[in-house]
This record gives C-alpha cells, sequence and structure tokens, in this order.
C-alpha cells in the first residue's frame, strides 16, 4: 500500500481528535532496549514522535490486521503482533497497569474491522428495540366504538323531555297506536275492513234495541187501564 508521507505528517499535526496520547516506551523486533516515545492515536493510526509537541512524526502504525497481546518480558508490557508474512512486531512498556490496560483496550478497538462489527451490533440493537416499540405500539391500540347517534322519535309522536322514563320501561301513552299494540302483544297484527266492524257493532245495537223494545211492551201491557166515567 503507498503511503503519502506528507499527507500523514499533516494529519498527525493536525486539530483532529485524538483517541488517546501519552508517553510509552516502545521498541522493534531488532532493537532490545526501550525508547521512550510520545505515542498519539487517531482512528486506526499510531503515531509516534521524539517529543511531544513535534510536527512531523517518527513514524506510524496502521493498526489492521493484527492483535494486541500481553508480553511476559518486562512488567506492565504489551506488543502489537501482524500475523500476515513479512509482518512485525511492536513492543510497548508502560509504569502501571491501569495505562496498559486503557493502551491495549483502545488500540485493539481502533481497527476498521472492529469498527464494521460495533456498527452492525448497533444496528442490529437498533432493529431490535424498533420492532420491541412497535409491538407495545400495537399492544396499547384500542378501537374506539362509534359514538351512538341520538334517538328520534317517530315521525308525528312527540315526547315531552321532562317526563324521564328509567331505562328499560316504556311509557305508552292511552289511547295511542302503541297502546292499541301493546293490548295483546302475542296477537298477530290483521287488518279489519270497515265493513266487518259495522257489521259485526250494528248487529249487536239492533240485537239490544229489540231486546228494548220488547221489555218496554211488557211493560205496558201489565199497567192496569183507567176507568173511563
Amino acid at each position: 500500500m503507498k503511503i503519502n508521507e506528507k499527507n500523514l505528517c499533516a494529519f498527525a499535526s493536525s486539530a483532529t481528535p485524538v483517541d488517546r496520547d501519552g508517553w510509552l516506551d516502545m521498541r522493534g523486533e531488532v532493537g532490545k532496549s526501550y525508547q521512550k516515545r510520545w505515542c498519539t492515536l487517531k482512528g486506526n493510526l499510531l503515531f509516534y514522535f521524539d517529543k511531544q509537541g513535534d510536527k512531523e512524526p517518527l513514524g506510524v502504525i496502521i493498526l489492521e490486521g493484527c492483535t494486541i497481546e500481553l508480553t511476559e518480558e518486562e512488567t506492565y508490557s504489551f506488543k502489537i503482533v501482524f500475523q500476515c508474512e513479512g509482518g512485525r512486531t511492536y513492543f510497548f512498556c508502560t509504569n502501571n497497569q491501569a495505562s496498559m490496560e486503557a493502551w491495549m483496550k483502545a488500540l485493539a478497538c481502533a481497527s476498521y474491522d472492529y469498527m464494521k462489527l460495533m456498527v452492525a451490533e448497533l444496528q442490529r440493537q437498533l432493529n431490535e428495540a424498533e420492532a420491541e416499540a412497535a409491538a407495545d405500539a400495537a399492544a396499547l391500540v384500542t378501537i374506539t366504538p362509534p359514538e351512538e347517534e341520538p334517538k328520534v322519535p317517530p315521525r308525528g309522536q312527540r315526547y315531552n323531555p321532562f317526563n324521564r322514563v328509567p331505562e328499560g320501561d316504556a311509557k305508552v301513552v292511552q289511547g295511542s297506536r302503541h297502546h292499541k299494540e301493546n293490548l295483546r302483544p302475542d296477537l298477530p297484527r290483521k287488518k279489519v275492513p270497515f265493513r266487518d266492524i259495522h257489521t259485526t257493532y250494528g248487529r249487536k245495537i239492533l240485537a239490544d234495541r229489540n231486546e228494548w223494545r220488547v221489555k218496554l211492551l211488557k211493560q205496558r201491557s201489565s199497567e192496569k187501564p183507567l176507568i173511563q166515567l
């Protein structure tokens, strides 16, 4: 991979936010003595300088395809190992356990592959959270029954709004159509012609009239005749 040294130097000294920086004792595979270096981690690039504030770094390590491992040579030491063919190994040493663990964690999380895994995991968690939120929202939805329309009395029939009747009780006015219908609710309604009604009630009236005449004649015949002088 071709690296533009001028751009790297500009990026190393730019105002780009730093993920971690500090003094580390560093050495390569050939030399056995450690050199104090000012290290700056920006993204997946680890720059190391001779002194803090230098404009140009002594070198840069691209943290891709490598592993961060502990070493047994020095106390509080770790190494960056590139497993590929021709890969190098860089050794680092800190002055306490907390600093060593913080640097190892920062370097292990700096690679692009790690960031891809983290983004995929966060996307999965987001999808699960959205699915749960949608399920909870669906469970809270209730079907609201439509409002009942106000009951309108039949045409030609008027109710007094001040006469409130308890629910379940029907108030029927005497002589009204509803009153006649409720007299014998068990019988089917049948329309009777006026001629039949006239004939039925007319015969009864004639019979009563004849009976009255007979009684009147009997009463007159039983009376004693007056004597004429």
